[in-house]
């Protein structure tokens, strides 16, 4: 007989943006067909690194999350799905510049089986601190505030002159005129 195949439907967002040394979650939620169990769903992310061909296994979940054992996401993936509520998710912690590429979700319902994988593509960017900023502003600021300190100085300077001038021209013509008379 024809016997009829369903799939799992995984869902995941396509790109991600995170900043070095924070938390970011890999959110991957799935649908089956079959009833759901901690019994029979599995849980398997992969990484491949930016650039790079070779996929790595970096976390499994069945009855239980078993933590990576590879030393560049050991102590940062985490599990943070529930499976019984759709979500095959984990966290990775203070994320690191070597966690830039691809990761893939891939959940298992048998008898259902997986169509495509959820993938994610994660980019770790640098974090600018306040005080980075804070002494940039204070620069800016203070070579713009020299700028008009002078101009300012320049325009005074010249307006004094002409009233000067202007008194010593309006002097000599007082003179002129005394001697006039």
């Amino acid at each position: 007989g024809v016997h009829q195949v369903e799939g799992i439907e995984v869902l995941t967002s396509s790109e991600l943006e995170a900043v070095n040394g924070t938390d970011v979650r890999l959110k991957c939620t799935f649908k089956s067909t079959q009833p759901l169990s901690e019994e029979t769903v599995s849980v398997s992310w992969t990484f491949r690194p930016l650039g790079k061909s070779l996929e790595k296994s970096i976390f499994l979940y069945h009855k239980q999350a078993y933590p990576p054992k590879d030393e560049t996401f050991k102590d940062h993936a985490v599990w943070s799905g529930n499976v019984m509520n759709g979500d095959a998710s984990i966290t990775l912690r203070n994320v690191q510049f070597s966690f830039n590429g691809t990761y893939s979700c891939q959940v298992r319902n048998p008898p259902d089986f997986q169509g495509f994988a959820g993938e994610i593509s994660l980019r770790v960017v640098q974090k600018v601190s306040f005080s980075e900023i804070g002494i940039l502003a204070i620069a800016v600021g203070g070579c713009i505030g020299i700028v008009l300190l002078i101009l300012v100085i320049y325009i005074v300077v010249r307006i004094f002159r002409r009233r000067g001038d202007d008194m010593d021209t309006e002097m000599e013509h007082r003179e002129s005129k005394d001697q006039v008379l």
